[in-house]
């Protein structure tokens, strides 16, 4: 009875730091999960956005048998950091929406509402809020950081998507991104490094026009973290891209360059993986400071 009672009161424990959250955009339920610190009442928190082909908990370590923003989340609670990834819209998790309708403006658009949602939750300090994306979600994080109209006190970005438009040809050819841009509404299927092969139509390529990261950056002017991996093949070359994305940015920048590549050498093992969060989080630390000891 005694050991039932304990294991009943560690699962309550865990249900209560690490939940299941949901909130709207344009009618349409988005999901995500909040990992709240224990013991601290209002925690500094992170949104994380994720990959093209991606979800919330992103792409499991085979060595640990975890994802890559799961760990993460997980990691910095210990450290007193909160934290939320959501599923976009249209991206084939949790949230709502077919992913053959996938934009980055759609995706944009969840980032900007999660912030909302953040701030307006009373879970967490509204004043101290920084964003995390990889690769697309990377540069879904650099429209997100320009246009919120809430402060964010720094930016992380994980090998982002800089140049799509040179990315894409790169990885699928220039043939597929011409008859993905002539395809209207006809699904074109594209095959996924890691996972099941996505289909999207022509308006997320327009998308990938359209929006420009490093325009986006420019009008970020807090504090900036970007890693990136030499031995990534699928945004490169590096670290030239990141140094070009930091010179965009007017702030105070950081490039945190690794022999790794586009996936963190997960399907290695977690060694650069944890180097990246513990050096991400230790970033968020030191600029999200509490502004009012008395509340914090």
């Amino acid at each position: 009875m005694a050991l039932a009672i304990f294991l009943l009161a560690v699962c309550l424990v865990a249900q209560a730091a690490e939940q299941t959250v949901t909130f709207t955009v344009e009618g349409m339920k988005v999901v995500g999960t909040l990992n709240l610190p224990e013991g601290v009442e209002k925690p500094p928190v992170a949104l994380l956005l994720h990959s093209f082909g991606g979800s919330r908990d992103e792409v499991k370590i085979p060595a640990v048998n975890e994802g890559i923003f799961a760990r993460a989340a997980r990691i910095w609670a210990d450290q007193g950091i909160a934290s939320l990834r959501i599923d976009y819209r249209f991206a084939g998790g949790a949230s709502e929406g077919d992913s053959a309708d996938a934009t980055l403006d759609a995706h944009v658009a969840d980032g900007l509402a999660a912030l909302d949602y953040l701030a307006n939750s009373g879970r967490v300090d509204a004043n101290r809020m920084v964003l995390v994306g990889w690769s697309m979600g990377g540069a879904v994080s650099t429209a997100v950081a320009a246009r919120t109209p809430h402060k964010l006190d720094a930016v992380a970005l994980w090998n982002p998507a800089i140049n799509m438009p040179a990315s894409f040809p790169l990885l699928w050819g220039a043939e597929k991104i011409k008859e993905a841009l002539a395809s209207g509404d006809k699904p074109v299927e594209l095959p996924m490094p890691q996972g099941q092969p996505l289909k999207v139509k022509s308006a997320f390529f327009v998308s990938l026009l359209t929006l420009v990261p490093a325009a986006e950056i420019a009008n970020y002017h807090g504090p900036l973290f970007v890693a990136v991996g030499t031995q990534d093949n699928i945004v490169f070359p590096q670290p030239a891209l990141g140094e070009s994305l930091i010179r965009y940015h007017h702030g105070e920048g950081e490039l945190f360059v690794r022999p790794m590549d586009h996936f963190f050498n997960a399907f290695q093992n977690e060694k650069l993986v944890d180097e990246l969060i513990l050096a991400t989080g230790s970033f968020i630390v030191k600029n999200a400071r509490c502004k009012a000891p008395e509340s914090c």
